[in-house]
């Protein structure tokens, strides 16, 4: 398996994003976001999108240089309608224009529509911390993508909705981004281009029988996730049911629904923006999460247990190592790359 360094990572995906038509400035978001999806560990929302993505492009499913529409606004609301661009630049004008609003107003909500699969959660949450705000964010499959089955089913009904919290400290921020189910599907897809089976508990096949092969997903008779929570399921379940009807119905895009394909293409969004400056101040909030967080941190340890893991630690500690010692690509993901870079003439890295 072939690892690189971050930059050269970038290079590499802007350049394919740019030959596919998308414009310089649009390209190097996206790039960066996978990249730094990969850096932070979370290889299903790394460059393994890259052939994806520009797949879309291709197809005409995602529209490169598209606007960022405003459907409805107030003091405290954006919704807007992605166009089908890329998520994570669709994503980023949305908070341009709710970060104004928060500052002004204390609060912000915004919704996204028919917009392209915005990368991982977390980074916008760090992005949130770096103004001293705290996040809210999910997003649903935008209809499609429903994989995961109710507790005691055996066909998706919801997609993997993932939800997204973060908090600055005076220090690095305190950001949670996980999916309601018991993996995200690109976990899944992960492990499928790697050709490994998929930790117990995640997987069930057409039965409803338990499995970790992950070509459950992607061949018929197909099987599900399951949702998170492992015996209290329903509960992870319900998280994901609620989070797809806020995204959905806030956003004025669909729900999970069967009228879509099954595969996903992208997003409906909720973020929702907290400045502390207008509630208990920003000292205070800083003061409490400073507090808290140490607080945690101190709670005596079990045997051969290190020290006392935060949300967002995992991220910071596989960023500082693959800074380090680079990115490594699973062959199944680096042949889709190559065989994208060949068809779009873009030069490989050594």
């Amino acid at each position: 398996m072939p690892t690189f360094h971050a930059p050269a990572l970038v290079t590499l995906s802007q350049s394919l994003f740019e030959a596919a038509g998308v414009p310089a400035a649009d390209a190097a978001v996206v790039a960066r976001s996978l990249v730094d999806a990969n850096l932070c560990g979370h290889d299903s929302h790394g460059v393994m999108r890259v052939p994806q993505y520009i797949d879309f492009i291709r197809k005409g499913t995602y529209k490169a240089g598209v606007p960022l529409d405003v459907i409805r606004e107030t003091p405290a609301v954006v919704a807007a309608d992605g166009n089908w661009g890329l998520g994570q630049v669709q994503a980023y004008r949305l908070l341009d224009k709710l970060v104004p609003k928060a500052k002004a107003v204390g609060i912000a909500a915004g919704t996204l529509r028919n917009c392209g699969h915005t990368g991982r959660l977390g980074e916008y949450a760090e992005f949130a911390a770096r103004e001293n705000m705290a996040l809210f964010a999910s997003v649903n499959s935008h209809g499609a993508g429903r994989r995961v089955a109710p507790p005691g089913g055996t066909e998706g009904r919801i997609s993997t909705n993932p939800i997204c919290m973060g908090a600055p400290t005076s220090g690095a921020p305190v950001v949670m981004d996980f999916g309601t189910s018991a993996a995200a599907e690109g976990k899944v897809r992960a492990q499928f281009q790697k050709k490994q089976p998929t930790p117990d508990g995640w997987l069930i096949d057409h039965r409803g029988e338990p499995t970790t092969d992950p070509g459950v997903l992607y061949s018929e008779p197909r099987g599900n996730i399951l949702p998170f929570g492992g015996p209290q399921a329903y509960k992870g379940f319900g998280l994901g049911l609620l989070l797809d009807l806020l995204c959905g119905g806030l956003s004025g895009g669909p729900c999970s629904n069967p009228a879509y394909p099954l595969a996903g293409q992208g997003n409906a969004a909720v973020f929702v923006l907290f400045n502390p400056a207008l509630f208990g101040g920003t000292d205070h909030f800083l003061k409490e999460s400073d507090g808290l967080t140490a607080f945690v941190r101190s709670c005596p340890t079990a045997a051969g247990v290190p020290g006392i893991t935060l949300p967002g630690d995992p991220e910071r500690q596989a960023k500082e190592k693959r800074t380090t010692d680079g990115i490594t690509i699973p062959d199944g993901t680096w042949e889709l790359i190559t065989k994208t870079a060949g068809e779009l003439k873009v030069a490989l890295p050594a």
